[in-house]
């Protein structure tokens, strides 16, 4: 699914437009990440019988870094299309300076 106002198949021709827009999807990416670690937090890793104790809560970290990849990929919470053209608005009128 592409997100609204995400770029075209066109704009994303451009090498630095595919770049801004690949740092804006991990912008949202992190965001979402955020908003998760807390849900994670609440679980105890030694409650229930398949507890993974140390290792679970080392690995935590990654598996919420991966669950906000995954839902920036399916669309995301709609941030990484305006941060996208911010970034080539500011990009813009620096090279115009």
């Amino acid at each position: 699914m592409t997100p609204i106002g995400a770029p075209t198949q066109a704009e994303l021709a451009d090498p630095a437009r595919a770049k801004v827009w690949k740092a804006a999807q991990a912008f949202e990416a992190s965001t979402i990440g955020q908003l998760l670690a807390p849900m994670f937090e609440t679980v105890k890793p030694q409650d229930g019988p398949f507890g993974g104790g140390a290792g679970e809560e080392a690995f935590r970290p990654m598996l919420t870094e991966e669950l906000a990849k995954g839902v920036s990929k399916a669309g995301g919470l709609g941030l990484a299309a305006p941060i996208y053209r911010q970034m080539l608005q500011i990009q813009e009128a620096r090279d115009q300076s």
